[in-house]
């Protein structure tokens, strides 16, 4: 597609006379499909980025980082990343108030840098979320089963599924409000963990008062030195993945102008406090040598911090009520990972870049065909779960890297709006929202990204385990091979900083 029309579909225009990759005009979106529909509220956005990245990464797997790397480690690595995050919030925050659109990140990634890129990202990162779907079902029949052992795994995730279809099938709103209220639920379980476990520490709840004792103890606060804190970044940053589905859900936003700017600069300190208060009570709580810490991180929830301190603070039901709360972060994770690929499918369909029927929509502005197909891909790999075990770990390992190659494309893709935007002779002040401290803060990201997808395995370079490291990377020759496919097919190039588009648009994409 020319890069003009391209940008014009990417501005929400309609563009009847423009020509699709083979040079033969696409048929235009019908008109009584009617587009997607701007029907989330700001209070709807701000609770999806509040609770977006609360999930099993902070309830399970959190004690497993003070395990390894010690309480100060810990808190280090989940503040590092957690900078890390909020520089690539900010940046979001720039390029969605100024071009709200769902699928946002290949949108941004077509438009500012090279259409191949967007091409690229966004199907990786639609695949990345059908796959995380089908995680997400399997791990909802096991915390089901946690009560009811005798029956079936595999009717409670079909029927898991079933309700996450209906749900995203009716409207965006029905999806707003379902994690709306799924996000609060996690949210007063961490105040009323925090509100605990600091009475705990100080004495109030109990006494004697835990103190502190727990920060020195032998080997504490950093266990492992440098190495294990690193190490610890790749398990945090996975914590914080799903922020940026604040750049999906802009694109149907009443009002994205202000939603937008308000969740990212009231919401993401507030994420950050959960995640550091948790680790420093936890941490203050549990010696970092208790055999609970790793045992949590094999998904037993006896065994999770949050519900030994609850046990500990006299919650004989605790290990069953945090079994509800995991189910709760489980399901809200299968609702957004449906809603993101959805909307995904459908922004490459409108570009061109997928089948014109992802493309429809209903009257309630639901990509029906999309959802339906990302459905079957998530019923597929769950199927693969149970009858091929091999091919299932090999897509989830495909899909374990997408969320910080999203990430490295935002950064980038804000890199390249900025330089433009400055370049073509605009001034910030035209912008609704601008991010602070460019270009430290998106080339900081993008660096941490680079290095974190790097790191993900080093033992398996050290050791030369090819068949781990095919494992482990697979995601990277994924999407090179979309990316250099897409360029030699049609012949894109790294767009010159006078030829991006950088025009505001609070059109819908039709």
């Amino acid at each position: 597609m020319p890069a003009e029309n391209r940008h014009a579909r990417a501005a929400g225009l309609k563009t009847p006379q423009a020509s699709d990759h083979n040079g033969t005009n696409p048929d235009p979106v019908p008109d009584n499909t009617g587009g997607v529909k701007r029907r989330l509220k700001t209070r709807h956005i701000s609770m999806i980025a509040l609770g977006g990245c609360i999930g099993t990464g902070l309830f399970m797997t959190s004690g497993s980082t003070i395990s390894k790397a010690g309480p100060g480690g810990a808190l280090v690595a989940y503040i590092a990343m957690g900078v890390m995050v909020y520089f690539l919030m900010t940046s979001l925050g720039e390029l969605a108030t100024n071009q709200p659109v769902s699928g946002s990140f290949a949108v941004y990634n077509g438009k500012y840098v090279d259409p191949a890129l967007g091409f690229a990202m966004g199907w990786n990162y639609w695949f990345n979320w059908a796959i995380t779907v089908a995680v997400d079902i399997s791990t909802a029949a096991l915390l089901i089963q946690y009560w009811l052992p005798e029956t079936p795994g595999w009717v409670w995730s079909l029927a898991v599924l079933v309700v996450i279809f209906s749900i995203n099938a009716l409207s965006v709103s029905a999806f707003g409000e379902t994690e709306y209220w799924l996000s609060l639920v996690k949210i007063i379980t961490v105040i009323v963990f925090l509100i605990l476990g600091f009475m705990m520490i100080l004495g109030i709840l109990f006494r004697p008062a835990a103190g502190l004792s727990n920060f020195t103890y032998k080997q504490a606060p950093f266990v492992g030195g440098f190495a294990a804190i690193l190490n610890m970044f790749l398990v945090a940053g996975f914590s914080f993945q799903g922020t940026e589905l604040i750049g999906v859900t802009a694109g149907e936003s009443e009002d994205p102008e202000h939603a937008v700017p308000k969740a990212i600069n009231s919401v993401f300190w507030r994420i950050l406090l959960f995640y550091v208060l948790s680790i420093f009570v936890i941490a203050a709580l549990i010696p970092y040598d208790s055999r609970n810490l790793l045992a949590s991180a094999g998904g037993n929830i006896a065994m999770s911090p949050f519900t030994l301190v609850l046990r500990r603070a006299g919650l004989a039901f605790a290990a069953s009520l945090m079994n509800a709360i995991v189910l709760t972060a489980v399901l809200s994770s299968a609702n957004s990972g449906v809603y993101a690929s959805t909307r995904m499918l459908y922004s490459l369909a409108v570009d061109g870049d997928a089948p014109k029927m992802f493309r429809k929509t209903t009257k309630h502005g639901i990509p029906l065909a999309a959802l339906i197909v990302t459905s079957i891909i998530s019923l597929a790999a769950f199927a693969a779960s149970i009858f091929g075990q091999t091919v299932y770990m090999w897509l989830v390992a495909a899909s374990g890297l997408t969320g910080f190659v999203a990430w490295a494309g935002i950064a980038l893709s804000h890199y390249r709006f900025r330089r433009a935007f400055v370049h073509q002779g605009h001034k910030l002040s035209e912008l609704k929202y601008h991010a602070k401290l460019f270009p430290f803060g998106p080339i900081v990201a993008l660096v941490l990204c680079v290095v974190v997808i790097a790191g993900q395995n080093i033992d398996a370079f050290v050791n030369w385990d090819w068949g781990q490291i095919g494992i482990t990377y697979i995601d990277i020759p994924l999407v090179l091979v979309l990316y250099l496919g897409y360029k030699f097919k049609h012949h894109t190039h790294i767009i010159p900083l006078d030829e991006i588009d950088v025009s505001p648009s609070n059109t819908l994409r039709q």
